[in-house]
């Protein structure tokens, strides 16, 4: 079963086994505006939790993506980077950044769950 986890710094993982996939959430690329580049980290690349795994860069902004759990890259979104805008399209879907294979699943732990994410920015509001 998939399971969509997110962080404080607006990052989603939609956790499947022991491997998930890492992008950022609607709310961030709203927050970004139009992305005109992403930058990837290589495949083999072992990240820990904090790290930075991706930069993001918007007419606005540039923002790092940071790993927000341990593992090694094991695929990497290859459309963002001939086709960045697919991040406001697509945030939590097709735009996805990096697939990491989880090191250490406890780090899932305390992440929050879709409602608790949508509070926690109307909060932020």
């Amino acid at each position: 079963m998939t399971e969509m986890k997110y962080t404080e710094d607006h990052e989603y993982l939609r956790v499947d086994g022991d491997v998930a996939t890492i992008g950022i959430s609607n709310h961030a690329q709203e927050q970004l505006g139009d992305v005109v580049f992403v930058e990837l980290p290589e495949v083999g690349k072992v990240c820990a939790k904090g790290e930075e795994a991706a930069v993001v860069e918007s007419v606005k902004a540039a923002a790092e993506v940071n790993a927000p759990v341990s593992g090694e890259v094991v695929e990497t979104n290859g459309e963002l980077e001939s086709n960045p805008g697919l991040v406001n399209e697509d945030p939590e879907g097709g735009a996805w950044f990096i697939k990491l294979k989880l090191s250490d699943k406890s780090e899932l732990d305390g992440m929050m769950d879709a409602d608790a994410y949508g509070k926690f920015v109307a909060e932020q509001g």
